[in-house]
Formats: C-alpha cells, structure tokens, sequence
C-alpha cells in the first residue's frame, strides 16, 4: 500500500472471486415456518456469496415463497429506518436501499406486495471483504472491513474510513491479518466484535482456526472470550452477548463476568447469520466445504457432511430445541448474514431496467409541482 494524501488509492493484493453459476436454487421447509412470519409480521434476508444472491423468504399462506436476487458475491445486510432503508454489502461495494410503497403497488400480482426496494446509491470500496454491516446513531453505516482489519465508516471521498481496528493489529494493508468478522451495535455504536485469531501477521488466523476466535470489546479493545471456534455473529440481545460459535455449530451467549461462552443450542450446520424476535432466534447454517478452511473443526467431527444443512433454522431461545428449519436443497451451500424485515411480501428491483427508468422519487415538498398527468401515471 502506497500512501500520497488522506484520500490515496489501495492497490489490491488479490484478484475478485468470482461467483460461479449456482445451478438450480430450491427450498424446502417444516409447515410452521410461514405461520412463525405471519406472527411477527416480517419476512427474512438471507444473503449467499457463494450463490450470489439476496434470498427474499416470504409467508405465502400454507407454504414459503423464496425470491432470489443477484448480487456479486453479498455478504452484509444492515437495516434501518424501521426497514425502510436497506444496505447490502458485495465483492467491491455497498448498495443502498429504499422502500417505496408507491412502487410496490405496481408491482405483480396486483396488491401483493408491502414493500419495493429500489437502489438510492452505490459506494465503491474495493475488494475489502465486507463482512457484517449496521447502520449506528445518525444513520452513519459502519461495517466489517475484514481485508485491513479494521471496523470502517464510509466517505464520498474515500473507498472506506478506517474507524477502529484490535490493538494487535498494528498498521492497515489488505493481507486479513485475523478475519475480524462479526458486529455487535449497542446504543447506536459499535460495542462487540469477533475474530478468527488474535494475529498480526497475513492470514495468522488461518493455522489455529479450529480454537483461536476471540469476542472483543471495542471501546476498552480487551478480550472478553478467548478459544472460540470460528466465532461470528454478535448480538447484544434481551440484556445478553450471543455469538454464534460457528466451527462447532451452536449458537451460544458469553458471560461478561467469567468470559465463558455457554451454547444455548446445537444444531446441524456452520452457524454464521443472526436475527432476533421475540424467544426465537433465526440462525444461519452452512453445509461447510470439504475444504483447507473449514478443515479440523468440531463440526466436522459432531457432524458427518450429509448430515450438514444449509438454510434458516429457528431456535426457541428458553428450551435451546430448534422448532422451524428453512433448507437449501440445491444451488446454495453457504449462508452468510440473516435479517429480519419488517414487511410481509416485500420485493427488490436491481435490474429491472424498464422499472427503475420510469420510477422517479422526489422530496414531498415538490410534489406540488409535479405535473397531474405523471402523478396519475402512478411513476412519481
């Protein structure tokens, strides 16, 4: 990395993955899972790189109805606005959101949708590997900058501002020096964060994956929890710490007394991906590759590969027993974030020219101005 002003660019240490064709995508579900959406009145996110898409799971009365959006390899989700405004992180950018309910009624079938998201903006940040996403106090999004370790702001200026990064880490350069993944927000601000490795050297997490993940505190920068299996996923949640201990497939809470993790539930995949409503908590799960990076964790000795699922599970928080489970048949192998929305039958348009060219959003003051033939025409 070369540096001339505040505003230099990064040159790249590595080339973009590429997202390979999926194949054909399908789902199955346990007949519960469209009532437990119906009851909290909200659909889910799911986001795949390695598939490159947006999964949009809607309740469609006795069954699931799965709507697939491409993306290059996405991999963050951040939602604010009560849902209104939608962030998703990809291989060299971040794209954001707005709902526009005008829109959604144009949509087909007619009167079926709440809820259309269409693009406001796009950053470019370079090959980063944005992880986790949240939006904080003053809808500023902050997000997982996992190739310079370091949490990052954004800035029309730069690619990316670097906001904080573990003090083990001394200086910033895209080598992924301990994969800090996983966002926790309290009160608005960055609080919790997990990491593969308490490393400072390039991909120093890499040779103690299976037990070297750390759980740490961003404004003291300690070590809550130490020997954590690939941890991602931090919530501060009901007044508790979860995590997902992900190379042992449970979904778990941290003491911050002792430091100790305690699993609430095991269940049958890479846990990565974590939303909450009420008692239940709706988990990620990766089938886990039969690769060098997933290679000597306990999931892969608690579970044989058939037995691994990809797909949603939900866990009943008080008795940790999963009671509704969403999984991937075919095209998808790895899940990376999870969100509830707050909409019952949303959409997304991210290439559908026809419809983002004759969609027009302007301010409410200037509706007034606005010509009564195009507002009948339902595009303003």
């Amino acid at each position: 990395m070369t540096t001339r002003t505040a505003h230099d660019s990064l040159t790249p240490a590595q080339t973009l993955p590429k997202v390979e064709d999926p194949g054909p995508l399908r789902a199955t579900h346990t007949p519960n899972f469209p009532a437990l959406l119906r009851q909290i009145a909200a659909s889910l996110l799911v986001t795949t790189y390695q598939a490159g898409r947006l999964v949009i799971v809607r309740d469609e009365g006795d069954h699931l109805n799965t709507h697939y959006r491409a993306f290059q390899a996405p991999m963050g989700l951040a939602l604010a606005d009560g849902g209104a405004k939608l962030a998703i992180g990809t291989t060299i950018q971040v794209w954001e959101f707005r709902d526009n309910r005008d829109v959604a009624r144009r949509l087909e079938p007619a009167g079926a949708h709440d809820a259309c998201f269409l693009p406001r903006s796009s950053h470019v940040t370079g090959n980063v590997l944005i992880h986790e996403m949240a939006y904080g106090a003053g809808g500023q999004l902050w997000f997982v900058n996992t190739r310079f370790s370091c949490l990052a702001t954004l800035d029309p200026e730069s690619s990316f501002v670097p906001r904080w990064r573990p003090p083990f880490v001394t200086e910033l350069e895209p080598s992924d020096r301990c994969h800090l993944n996983g966002l926790a927000m309290v009160d608005g601000r960055p609080k919790y964060v997990t990491a593969l490795g308490e490393t400072n050297e390039m991909a120093g997490w890499r040779p103690n994956k299976a037990r070297g993940g750390v759980l740490m505190d961003v404004d003291s920068g300690t070590i809550l929890c130490r020997g954590l299996s690939m941890p991602h996923s931090p919530r501060w949640y009901g007044g508790r710490l979860w995590v997902c201990e992900s190379g042992s497939g449970t979904l778990g809470a941290v003491d911050l007394n002792t430091g100790r993790y305690e699993a609430v539930a095991a269940v049958p995949g890479f846990t990565r991906g974590l939303d909450f409503a009420s008692d239940l908590a709706f988990v990620g799960l990766s089938q886990v590759r039969e690769s060098a990076v997933f290679s000597g964790i306990p999931i892969t000795e608690r579970l044989a590969p058939e037995q691994r699922t990809c797909g949603v599970c939900v866990v009943d928080l008080r008795r940790g027993e999963t009671v509704a489970l969403l999984k991937f048949e075919s095209g998808v192998q790895e899940v990376f974030a999870v969100a509830l929305l707050p909409r019952r039958f949303p959409d997304l348009i991210n290439d559908d020219e026809k419809l983002l060219e004759s969609s027009f959003v302007v301010p409410t003051e200037c509706l007034g101005d606005v010509a009564a033939t195009v507002r009948a025409a339902g595009s303003v």
